[in-house]
């Protein structure tokens, strides 16, 4: 509990003891004694899903939207399969409310409507439309795999907008809470699910888990996720990353001291993109498949993008239901 008392002394106190299966608006919030809280304060307990209510619009109508924030994917049939399908899971949950999805990558957004003829709006664009059409609440829902890098745009988006509208509610990454005290743990609920995709592993079988991987501190994740890997009793699986710690070579003097003869390739990414179709599974010499043929394994790839497995996109409905419930919430 000594952690938990540093906290409180800091000003800040959990909003939620909701057990882990349960949906829970996971956030901090600032403790009632405090009652002069700075700017800093204020920003230090922005954790977790995030709300922000402007008073001074508080006499408009409740017109609500939903806006989901994806990278986005140049390649139309992963698209369908794991971005569409998982917004479209969204839109079931809240029939009658506007959904709109919203990429980040602006080249992404560049080139599919280039190729395809389609314009998905950034997030600001799809913000100012909403604006512009009279919608007062809006809930902001990621589909991002961790909170790097893009979960940063997310939030750029959420604070820079919050103010314009009556209300707004920023959700989480996939994987955010870790089994803190009294929050729940994405990160073992994530596995659980990729699980559901894992093939059945021999004492010589090995599943290689790649993830993205980012310049910024929020790496260290993937330290988390191998960890909890191990602790749930999942023999020979093990997490790298394209463009972070782990890399592959990390991981292949596991490989020979386990005795692995054959291994199983698999994204952790939203959808089966470049990455996946080349940097994981190409044909040329420096693609993972072909790195881990020519050390002497048989190797296949599983080449679909996480959002197509149904208990994956359970979890993220899940979020996005957290973003809901706390613009409802009062």
């Amino acid at each position: 509990m000594k952690n938990w008392k540093k906290m409180l002394a800091a000003g800040l106190v959990c909003a939620t003891a909701a057990a882990f299966c349960q949906p829970a608006e996971a956030a901090y919030q600032l403790n009632p004694e405090v009652k002069n809280a700075t700017m800093a304060l204020k920003a230090a307990s922005e954790i977790g899903v995030l709300k922000n209510e402007n008073k001074d619009l508080a006499n408009l109508a409740d017109k609500d939207a939903i806006v989901v924030m994806t990278f986005g994917t140049t390649y139309k049939d992963t698209r369908a399969k794991t971005i569409d399908a998982t917004v479209k899971a969204i839109e079931a949950a809240h029939p009658g409310v506007k959904v709109v999805t919203a990429y980040t990558s602006h080249i992404i957004i560049d080139r599919v409507a280039k190729n395809e003829g389609i314009k998905f709006p950034t997030p600001e664009e799809a913000l100012d439309s909403l604006k512009a059409e009279g919608y007062s609440r809006v809930a902001l829902v990621s589909l991002d795999v961790i909170p790097g890098m893009e979960y940063n745009y997310d939030l750029g988006v959420y604070h820079n907008y919050k103010n314009q509208f009556k209300k707004m509610t920023l959700g989480t990454s996939l994987m955010y809470w870790q089994g803190q005290e009294n929050q729940p743990d994405d990160v073992t609920q994530t596995i659980k699910a990729l699980a559901t995709q894992f093939p059945k592993q021999g004492k010589h079988d090995a599943i290689l888990i790649m993830a993205h991987g980012t310049p910024q501190v929020s790496n260290a994740y993937y330290s988390v996720i191998q960890a909890k890997i191990d602790e749930l009793g999942y023999k020979n699986v093990f997490v790298y990353t394209v463009e972070g710690w782990p890399s592959l070579e990390t991981v292949l003097p596991k490989l020979k001291a386990n005795g692995i003869r054959h291994v199983t390739l698999m994204p952790m990414m939203m959808v089966a993109g470049d990455h996946a179709n080349n940097d994981m599974a190409g044909a040329e010499p420096d693609s993972h498949k072909s790195i881990l043929e020519a050390a002497g394994y048989k190797v296949d790839a599983y080449i679909h993008g996480i959002g197509e497995n149904p208990a994956i996109q359970a979890v993220y409905l899940e979020r996005a239901n957290d973003a809901w419930n706390a613009l409802e919430s009062k």
